[in-house]
C-alpha cells in the first residue's frame, strides 16, 4: 500500500486546518450575521456553539481521519458498512461548494486588483458590482470569468504541490499574514471617528433580536466557518502524524477560527456603521463588494491602502479555504480512480472551471429568482449554498453522531485522542455531546 502523505508538524496541521476553517465564512459571512442577529447576542451564541458543537464535531472528524488513514469516502464504511453511503454524501459537499467558492474568490481577486490600480472610487459606485457579476461591463477586465479562472489556477497550483510542500507551506505563510493584516485593519478601524458607536452595536448583546433563528444562523455559520461535515477535516486528519496532540491542536484551530471571525467583525461593522449606518449591512455580497468599497472611498487617500490590505487578507482567507476544498476533492478522486495527484488535480481543476462558469452565468444567462424556506430571495449560487449549508451538513452531522455516539461508541474517538497518553480534558463533555445533544439538535435543524 502506498504511504499516505502527511503534515510535517503539529503547527503545520493547525495552520492548514485553520486555513480551511478561516475563510470567506469568517470574513464575508460572520460580520453580516452578527450585524443582523443582535451583535453581541449572536457573538455569545456562536462562541458557546463553537466550544460545544464545534469542538465535538471537529475532534470527531480529525480523529476519524487519523485513525483510519482514509478520506471520508472510505472512512465511514471502515467503521461500519451500513454507514458507507455517508462517506459519499460527505464527499458531495465539496463538489457543491467548489464551483461557487471559486466564483466568489474570483470576485475578491478582481477587487484587490482594482484597488491596486487605484480604481477604488469606480468600484464603490452602487451599480458596479451588479454590472460586474451580470457581465454588463465591456472589456476583458470586467468579465468575472477571467477572475475566477485566475483564482482556480492559484488554488490548483497549491494543491498540485502536495500536502507538505503545497497545502502546509502555503498555509504556514498565509495564515500568519492574514492574522497580522486583520489585526492591523481592526486597530485602524477602531480609531475612526464614531467607531465606538459601531463597536457598541457589534459587541453589546441586543436580546430583543434574539430568537431561535439566531441559534440556527449561528449553527449554520459554524458548519460553514469550521469546515465541518464536508469531509475536509477527515481528509486533513488522515495526514496528521500519531505524535500530534489532537486535543491541543483542535483547541488552537478553534481559537484561530473564532478569533479571525471576531476581528472581521471589528474590521467591517464599526467602519460601515460610521460611514453608512445600519442600512449599509444589507446582505453578504452587498456588504463586502458594495458597502465596504464605499467606506474605503470615503476614507480619502488612505482608503486605497486599507482597501488593498483588506482584499489581500480576504483573498488569503478565500484561497486557504478553497485549497482545503480542492485538496479534499483530489484526495477523494485519488481513492476512487487510483490515479496520481497530478492527474486528479487536473480533473478537479477542469471540473471547477466548467461548473464555476455555470455559477457565473447564473447572474445573466441562467438567471432566476426563487424564495428559499428561510424567506430570502435566491439565485443559483444561493441555492447551492443553502442546499449544502442548511440541509446536507446538519444531516451528515446527525448521521455521524449516530455512528460515533451509538454504533462504534465515543470511546473509539477518545482512545485516538489519548493515543500518546495525552489527557483529553473534555472527554466527558464529548461523550454527552456526541450521544445525546448533537443528535437531538441536528434532528431539529
Amino acid at each position: 500500500m502506498k504511504e499516505r502523505s502527511s503534515f510535517t508538524s503539529r503547527i503545520g496541521f493547525v495552520l492548514a486546518a485553520a486555513g480551511s476553517a478561516v475563510g470567506l465564512g469568517n470574513m464575508w459571512r460572520f460580520p453580516y450575521l452578527a450585524a443582523k442577529y443582535g451583535g453581541g447576542a449572536f457573538l455569545i451564541t456562536y462562541v458557546l456553539l463553537a466550544v460545544t458543537f464545534g469542538f465535538t464535531l471537529m475532534i470527531t472528524e480529525v480523529a476519524m481521519g487519523r485513525r483510519t488513514r482514509m478520506s471520508c469516502i472510505e472512512a465511514f464504511g471502515s467503521l461500519n458498512r451500513r454507514f458507507a453511503p455517508l462517506g459519499w454524501l460527505a464527499a458531495l459537499i465539496p463538489v457543491i461548494i467548489a464551483p461557487y467558492y471559486c466564483v466568489i474568490g474570483g470576485w475578491v481577486v478582481k477587487y484587490f486588483v482594482e484597488f491596486v490600480r487605484g480604481n477604488g472610487m469606480a468600484v464603490s459606485s452602487d451599480t458596479y458590482f451588479g454590472d460586474f457579476i451580470s457581465m454588463a461591463g465591456s472589456g476583458i477586465l470586467e468579465n468575472p470569468l477571467l477572475w475566477f479562472v485566475i483564482f482556480v489556477l492559484l488554488t490548483a497550483v497549491v494543491v498540485l504541490l502536495g500536502v507538505d510542500t503545497g497545502v502546509e507551506k502555503a498555509s504556514s505563510v498565509m495564515m500568519p499574514v492574514l492574522v497580522l493584516l486583520s489585526v492591523g485593519i481592526s486597530v485602524y478601524c477602531m480609531t475612526l471617528p464614531g467607531a465606538a458607536e459601531g463597536l457598541k452595536y457589534y459587541l453589546l448583546p441586543d436580546f430583543a433580536d434574539f430568537s431561535l433563528t439566531t441559534v440556527l444562523a449561528a449553527m449554520g455559520q459554524l458548519f460553514y466557518s469550521m469546515s465541518l461535515a464536508m469531509g475536509i477535516m477527515i481528509t486533513y486528519g488522515s495526514y496528521v502524524k500519531d505524535d500530534v496532540d489532537l486535543n491541543k491542536a483542535n483547541g488552537q484551530i478553534e481559537i484561530f477560527d473564532t478569533g479571525v471571525a471576531f476581528l472581521a467583525g471589528i474590521m467591517i461593522i464599526p467602519s460601515v456603521y460610521v460611514f453608512l449606518g445600519v442600512d449599509g449591512m444589507a446582505s453578504r455580497p452587498s456588504l463586502t463588494f458594495i458597502s465596504l468599497p464605499r467606506v474605503f472611498a470615503s476614507m480619502g487617500g488612505v482608503g486605497r491602502i486599507v482597501g488593498i490590505v483588506f482584499f489581500l487578507a480576504l483573498g488569503f482567507a478565500a484561497l486557504t479555504s478553497c485549497v482545503s476544498v480542492m485538496e479534499t476533492l483530489v484526495a477523494n478522486c485519488m481513492e476512487i480512480f487510483h490515479k496520481s495527484r497530478k492527474e486528479m488535480c487536473a480533473l478537479v481543476g477542469i471540473y471547477s472551471l466548467v461548473t464555476a462558469v455555470t455559477i457565473c452565468l447564473g447572474y445573466n444567462v441562467f438567471y432566476f429568482e426563487l424564495t428559499l424556506p428561510n424567506g430570502s430571495a435566491a439565485q443559483l449560487l444561493d441555492v447551492m449554498d443553502y442546499i449544502s449549508n442548511s440541509f446536507l451538513m446538519p444531516f451528515i452531522s446527525l448521521l455521524t453522531s449516530i455512528l460515533v455516539g451509538w454504533v462504534v461508541g465515543p470511546k473509539w474517538i477518545i482512545a485516538e485522542v489519548e493515543k500518546n497518553d495525552e489527557h483529553f480534558g473534555r472527554a466527558k463533555l464529548y461523550s454527552v455531546m456526541m450521544k445525546y445533544v448533537v443528535p437531538v439538535v441536528m434532528l431539529i435543524l
